[in-house]
């Protein structure tokens, strides 16, 4: 016979209280994913809503951005979106299917050449990321002009502390494999793994990460790190965290688990505002 629950306890006013309270700080583990199929359709929809996320946030701009999801079943293919779709408009089904040579295997509209360049050689060189992201934000544009990483100077910018990279050579818009090769290895750490992020020299800002999820949080954090930062620096002389701290503090809060729940309740939101995404 299978144990009966205890009943939970009532105050005087009738409150039912749980009969054995816990302790509860952080998110069960979530349900794997039956098969590839529903892997392949969870990284779609977050992609979708990725996108819609980014126009609530002002980053599309133009034909510029992209933001990419590789594929669970053919590692060497990843997920984009269409050239001339506003971010506002994508629904799943507008997602292009393309494989390492830069050819459409799902998908007739066109495929923005830039987005091509830079993704296909980060998940070329880094195997574990499912997902990265680059657009043209204002934020992210300012700061990349002046050539140098973000410091420490909130808890916030912490999650970027010792991990994010500079790619500081900039030679016009990146159509070139090569060059989307050099942005992928400046995401590549000294010791081994890869940086959350990346400063684009007179570009912008580009995140990468172990799911949709991830790479979308982490690109808003990144922008407004850097938005954060502008804005002390125009106010004055702001003192950063000290490298100790700043350290411990990344580890606190700078994991993928952290980014993925972020970013699963501006989903919940944006699939109830805009359901068409998920088409």
């Amino acid at each position: 016979m299978s144990a009966v629950p205890p009943s939970p306890t009532r105050t005087a006013s009738g409150l039912a209280l749980a009969a054995a309270p816990r302790r509860h700080f952080w998110f069960d583990p979530p349900a794997p994913r039956a098969d590839v199929a529903a892997e392949r359709r969870h990284r779609q929809e977050r992609l979708a809503a990725a996108f819609r996320v980014f126009a609530r946030h002002g980053f599309a701009s133009g034909l510029a951005g992209h933001i990419t999801a590789r594929d669970p079943e053919l590692p060497d293919h990843f997920w984009v979106n269409p050239l001339g779709v506003h971010f506002s408009q994508i629904r799943v089904s507008d997602l292009l299917l393309v494989n390492a040579r830069g050819e459409t295997a799902i998908g007739a509209r066109p495929l923005n050449q830039a987005a091509f360049a830079i993704h296909a050689a980060i998940h070329e060189a880094h195997p574990h990321v499912v997902a990265a992201a680059h657009t043209h934000s204002t934020y992210g544009k300012a700061w990349s002009t002046l050539g140098r990483r973000l410091d420490p100077l909130t808890q916030d910018a912490c999650v970027f502390y010792e991990d994010h990279a500079l790619f500081d050579d900039f030679t016009g818009m990146v159509v070139d494999t090569r060059e989307g090769a050099r942005i992928a290895q400046a995401l590549a750490k000294p010791g081994g793994g890869t940086h959350k992020g990346a400063i684009l020299k007179n570009h912008g800002i580009l995140t990468a990460g172990p799911s949709v999820e991830a790479a979308a949080w982490w690109y808003i954090a990144l922008d407004n790190a850097a938005h954060t930062q502008l804005l002390a620096e125009a106010a004055g002389a702001p003192q950063p965290i000290d490298d100790d701290t700043a350290r411990h503090t990344h580890g606190q809060i700078g994991g993928p688990d952290g980014a993925l729940h972020a970013f699963d309740s501006l989903y919940a939101r944006i699939v109830a505002d805009e359901p068409d995404l998920l088409d």
